[in-house]
């Protein structure tokens, strides 16, 4: 009777043995699958970059603590199959396990960016402020947007490729290409340029890249009071209309690359180059300042006027004198360098 007890006694501590080792072999797949990596309080976002393989992936995840036992990590990775990140910008919350992390890299539910750029004047500066905001890289950018073969597969020169990036803020993933960049900006300045923006330009007898050299002028002209971008663009047509040279001062600076120049002098004006609209008749090349599409809307909305002439306050409060004759330019013109004068402003 005592050798059955003691048989049933050991077959019970046996199982007891098994049973815990199987609750605790069960307990530290729990651990490694559900239980929290993290060890930051909140949310953080984690970046994932298009050239990184699985070691990039576990280097970046340690670094920043969104994993805190690697092995466990590569251990739920290896029984998900998860052997490619990818790239992107991930919200990584606190408390999240192994599970939904893998989940997460794996299924590339990445975050977006609200991409923006505006007063940007150089395809450089264009480059730079987007390459600041999506991963891809500033060099590959710029030569795309000075490539004349891809310019014109878009309908434009390499002179006015610029003008297909409209100003304004676009959602985007952070781990968009240049290419992918380049043809969605496209749809944008397509679905901008409507039938009846189409019709406008027609109507005043430019182009679409005519009319937004044009309003690149009017805008760098007019920074401050949009109010009087359209009545600017009605002289300036005024001018086209007649052959008159635009003669804007803008055109001048953006020509000899020197954006400090705060007055325009006579020396200026003999500046050798096709941006040079004291010397050269109609509209220069492309842009010397990216236009937004509100600017876009004065020249193809102009105020009609007998306008040929205008002159920046003397009170420098940013808005300007309109003239239909010389004489009454001069005096305006009079009165704006006498200002300077007062100001010391020489150059």
């Amino acid at each position: 009777m005592k050798k059955k007890n003691k048989g049933k006694g050991i077959g019970l501590l046996i199982f007891i043995l098994l049973f815990g080792m199987a609750a605790w072999i069960t307990f530290e797949y729990y651990k490694k699958i559900y239980q929290s990596t993290t060890s930051f309080k909140g949310e953080e976002y984690f970046y994932v970059y298009s050239h990184w393989e699985m070691k990039d992936l576990k280097e970046g995840l340690l670094q920043q603590n969104i994993i805190n036992d690697l092995s466990s990590f590569e251990w739920v990775a290896d029984k998900k199959e998860f052997k490619k990140p990818i790239a992107g910008k991930y919200l990584i919350h606190e408390g999240i396990n192994n599970n939904e992390l893998v989940n997460l890299l794996r299924s590339g539910q990445q975050e977006t960016v609200q991409l923006t750029f505006n007063n940007i004047r150089l395809v450089e500066q264009l480059a730079g402020r987007v390459a600041q905001q999506l991963e891809l890289d500033s060099i590959t950018l710029l030569n795309q947007l000075k490539n004349e073969e891809l310019a014109r597969q878009y309908g434009f020169t390499a002179s006015t490729f610029i003008l297909m990036f409209l100003p304004n803020t676009y959602e985007f993933y952070w781990s968009t290409s240049t290419e992918k960049f380049i043809q969605r900006m496209a749809r944008e300045y397509k679905t901008f340029w409507t039938e009846e923006r189409q019709q406008k330009a027609r109507n005043i007898g430019l182009s679409q890249s005519e009319v937004g050299v044009l309003a690149s002028i009017v805008k760098a002209e007019q920074l401050l009071h949009a109010e009087e971008r359209p009545r600017i663009a009605g002289l300036y047509l005024n001018r086209l209309k007649i052959g008159m040279p635009l003669q804007s001062d803008p055109t001048l600076i953006y020509a000899l690359n020197d954006f400090s120049i705060k007055r325009v002098l006579n020396e200026h004006k003999t500046v050798e180059s096709l941006y040079n609209t004291y010397k050269y008749k109609g509209l220069p090349p492309g842009p010397i300042y990216l236009p937004s599409g509100s600017a876009i809307d004065a020249v193809l909305n102009y105020e009609k006027s007998d306008y040929l002439y205008m002159c920046a306050k003397e009170d420098f409060s940013g808005y300007h004198h309109f003239s239909k004759s010389l004489r009454q330019h001069n005096i305006h013109a009079k009165a704006y360098q006498n200002a300077l004068n007062s100001r010391k402003i020489m150059r």
